[in-house]
Parts: structure tokens; sequence; C-alpha cells
């Protein structure tokens, strides 16, 4: 916590391009300034984590006030603190840190498990605030003026990448913002990039739906890699690929992993009250041990990217999509927890047509020469069958629209992807569109299927999938209507995007920043402003 002591009245940006986050604080006696960063150097990552807030009195006089307060990781650690030479060293399990700040600060409390500065600051003064931090090694000291010239470093650094970002369209903010908070998601080490960077944060105040999303999923990388492509950012888009690849060489493909690509652990429930009091706070997630089809689709829609970006792939990897293909080929046929992870086992419509398209873009990459071309015939012949199957067990003539699954008159709104990875059935997914828009849809905001509302909140992604769905069949005009009432309403705020949104109030739902929100909103940018209806993914 770093606050005024009096009251206060708040003001919070970004700066513009930038990833540094400035919060004003005016109270009775005076102004504060406090320009926050997560500090790098222009090498790239540094040894440690730094998180480093200037503090500068615009106005009058403040007195500030940071507590640093040390948990126990749910009940599994005992921190420590200890005082040597070199400054106020904290210790939580494995992570070794040092609490550093200006002279302007003194130490006015400490106890087993927080540590309490003041500062009494008047117009013009300057001072320093930070927290270094590392895991289970050595940590150096750095000095209180490099950390400070470090924020401006950063400051002009993500300048820098943001003016690379190839958009010219409407809501340019809105898609740098969306791009950096990706690029904050993204683990260096790996280029894994996570889900969101929270647990537990509820998808309805009280209820039980909370999850963690703390891992990386096969379709968030796939995702990843196509954005990153079509705002040409390439350095990003190789490490999301490196990231997948690596994942194709392992004995079965999951659909998410630990950042580090280990599987993800088993849920478990802690012992914490929850935000709002929703229930449980959980660690792991059930997804790791799910079978998904659409990882069919997310890894051929990613290779097939790659290559139309002029670049090759090494033979061994051909052989393990080979492998990928055929076996998609033979489980297009068997029920699977879909998209949206259920415990119901389905035949999901959106999973048959991720199967399609993991298919139909396996023939093309072999026809290309990217792939052995041995068998071309049999994934055709499957590709086939598969759009066959769906429109005889997946349409319903009374909803005129594709169902949730075989047998379902229920909707699903992920079932605009299709119109995006390019399944050729365009006029029954224009007529699905607008069945969503009639009974999934509520002002802009689209819930994830029927019976979604009762029991969380619209699905921010499902809202930008709409919209790009919409100008990929041709209704252009509604898609712009839609993105228009959609940033209209968004909550105010500095720009990061939730999981869902309460369609009643406004507020912001799920665990945050959504990865995926972020992702869809800039494919539906790049779809319906700068590339039209006919995008690259069709």
């Amino acid at each position: 916590m770093l606050q005024p002591v009096e009251g206060f009245r708040i003001d919070r940006h970004y700066r513009e391009n930038s990833n540094v986050l400035e919060t004003t604080f005016a109270t009775a006696s005076g102004v504060v300034r406090v320009t926050e960063a997560m500090n790098s150097t222009l090498a790239g990552r540094l040894p440690w984590c730094e998180l480093a807030r200037r503090v500068e009195v615009v106005s009058g006089s403040v007195r500030m006030r940071v507590r640093l307060v040390f948990g126990t990781r749910a009940e599994t650690v005992s921190p420590w603190i200890q005082q040597n030479e070199n400054g106020t060293i904290f210790h939580v399990g494995p992570v070794l840190g040092l609490l550093r700040a200006s002279e302007h600060f003194r130490l006015v409390g400490e106890s087993d498990d927080s540590i309490t500065l003041e500062a009494a600051l008047h117009a013009g003064d300057r001072g320093i605030v930070a927290i270094v931090a590392g895991e289970a090694q050595p940590l150096g000291v750095p000095e209180i003026e490099d950390i400070d010239k470090r924020i401006d470093l950063g400051d002009e650094a993500w300048q820098t990448w943001t003016k690379g970002l190839r958009y010219d369209g409407p809501y340019r903010d809105q898609m740098v913002r969306s791009a950096l908070a990706l690029k904050l998601l993204l683990f260096s080490p790996s280029g894994a990039i996570a889900a969101a960077s929270t647990t537990s944060l509820p998808e309805h105040i009280g209820g039980k739906r909370n999850y963690d999303y703390r891992y990386a999923w096969v379709r968030d990388a796939a995702y990843t890699l196509d954005a990153f492509l079509r705002l040409n950012q390439l350095p990003e888009a190789q490490a999301a690929l490196a990231w997948l690849i690596a994942r194709l060489d392992e004995q079965g493909i999951k659909v998410c992993y630990q950042l580090d690509g280990t599987p993800v652990p088993p849920v478990q429930s802690l012992a914490l009250p929850g935000y709002e009091g929703s229930q449980p706070v959980v660690t792991g997630n059930a997804a790791g041990e799910q079978h998904q089809h659409g990882v069919y689709g997310d890894i051929f829609q990613a290779a097939s990217l790659f290559v139309e970006g002029g670049s090759v792939l090494d033979q061994g990897t051909g052989s393990i999509l080979s492998r990928i293909a055929d076996e998609c080929a033979d489980r297009w046929h068997q029920k699977d927890s879909g998209i949206w992870e259920l415990e119901e086992l389905q035949h999901y419509t959106m999973s048959k047509i991720s199967c399609w398209q993991a298919l139909y873009r396996a023939v093309q990459l072999a026809e290309k020469g990217h792939l052995p071309s041995t068998c071309i015939p049999r994934w055709s012949r499957e590709r086939d069958r598969i759009e066959v199957w769906v429109n005889e067990h997946c349409w319903s003539e009374k909803k005129q629209a594709y169902t949730f699954y075989a047998g379902s008159h229920r909707l699903d709104a992920s079932l605009t992807l299709a119109a995006y990875f390019g399944f050729t059935q365009k006029e029954r997914l224009s007529l699905t569109c607008t069945a969503l828009q009639r009974e999934l849809q509520h002002g802009p905001w689209v819930y994830r299927f029927s019976g979604a509302e009762h029991q969380e909140g619209a699905f921010l992604a499902c809202t930008f999938w709409l919209a790009t769905a919409l100008a990929k069949l041709g209704r252009q005009n509604e898609a712009t209507s839609l993105m228009d009432d959609a940033f209209a309403r968004l909550p105010a705020g500095v720009g990061i995007l939730s999981e869902m949104l309460d369609v009643k109030t406004g507020d912001a739902l799920g665990n945050v920043p959504q990865g995926l929100s972020h992702l869809a909103a800039v494919h539906a940018l790049l779809s319906i402003y700068q590339e039209g209806s006919a995008g690259t993914s069709s």
C-alpha cells in the first residue's frame, strides 16, 4: 500500500502507449503523483524483479505512508524480516526481497509480517520506493538513482514498441492497451502467455465458479501468435509458436500448462475468504486433465499462420503435426469437454468444427509442401465427413442455428469463431449469429451459452467474437455498431479487460487482466477496421 495518510481523491491512468501507471492523489493539503513500473533495462529483463514507485508532490504538502504486508501463501510459508547494513530484507518461502526507499522515508513500524514507512513531502520533492525480489538466488542491491532512471527507460521502451504496432484504424488507444496487456501476460523465459494474472475472482459475486487462470492455454498461444503476426510483432509471435511447438514434442497434447511447460496441478481449495466472500479460492485447474478437440484446430491454425508469414517448419515438427492430424481424424467422432471446459462430455458443435479446421489446415499445409502429402486423401475425406456430420446433427431448423451440441436446442456463442476460422457454411453461420443476437445478447454483451445468464456474467470475448463474425460474413455495419456500443459501455478504468461483466451493473467479473478478452478485442479491431471482411484467416 502506498497512499496519503489523510483522505484523498484519486485519478489513475496508464501513460500513453506505455505500461507505466500514473496515480494522482488529491488531499486537502496537497496533490501528489505516483508513477509506478515493473522495471527492466534496454538490454531486456533484469536478473531480479523490480517494482518501482516514484512519488512527486505537485502542490502543497502531503504525508505519505507505505505499508508492505507479507502473506503466508495460504499458510504454506512463514515470512520473516531482518535488517542489515544494505536494507530491510524479507523472506517469504524461497523469495528473498528488499524494500528500497529514498531518504525521505523513515521506518515507523515493523512486525513479523509487515513494514511501514512514512514521509513528509512538500512541493517539488521526489521520492522513490521499490520492492526488489528474486527466487532462490542471491540478490543485488540496486542504487535508488538507478531504480528511478529505469522507470523512464522502461517508459521509452514501451513507447518504442507500440510505434511498431501495425494498426491505424478506430479505437487505436484500446488496441494499444490490449497489446500492452498481452505483453505483460507473456512469460519471457518460455514464451507462454498466462490466461490471466489472478485466481478465484468470481464469475458471479458470491458464486462458486471461481477458477485459477494463472496458466497457459494452447488456445491462447495460437490466438497470440495470430494477433502479434497481424500487428507486425514477430518476436512475440515467434515466442508463442516456440512455446506451442515445444508442447507438441511431448506425449499427448494437453489443454493447458504451467508457464514453464509442466502439467497444471489438480484443483486445491484454500482456506481463504475470497473476493467479496466468494468461495472457493483455488489453485490448479481441472482443464489440465481434460480433452478438448479445440486444441487440434488451434495447433494447425498457428502452424498455418506461421508459414503464411514466410517461415518454414522443420522436418521433426512436420512429422509431429502429421501425427496430430491423424489423431484428429480418428478422435473427432468422440465426445469431449468442449471449449468451455464443461464436466459434461458431449458432441459439442464447435469441437467438431475445430477438428474440421485442423484437417482443413493440414491439407493446405501438405498441398503446399510443408507436411508430408501421403495423408492428404484421408485428411480431406475426414474433413468433409465432419462438415456433413455437423450439418446433419448440429443444425436446428427450429432455431435456424447451429446448436451447442448434437441433439440440443441450446445456443453457443463460441460458434462465432467458425466464421473466423473459415468454415464454409456461411449462410448457416450468419443465421446462427442472428439467433445468438436474439437469445444471448444483452446490449452489446453476449453470454457464453444458453443458461449461462443464471450463473455468471456476460463473457467479453464473445462480444468481440460476434463482431468479428459479423464482419467476416459481410455484415459490416452491424459489426461496427456492436464495437461502438461495446467500447462506449466498458467500465471506466485504465483499459484493462476482465473475463466477464455484470450486464445490470456494468461491474467487472472474473479474473483480470483476461488475455482472451484482449486477444478477442485485437482480432475484432483488425478484422473489422483494417482487413475488412476479407481478413487473413478466412
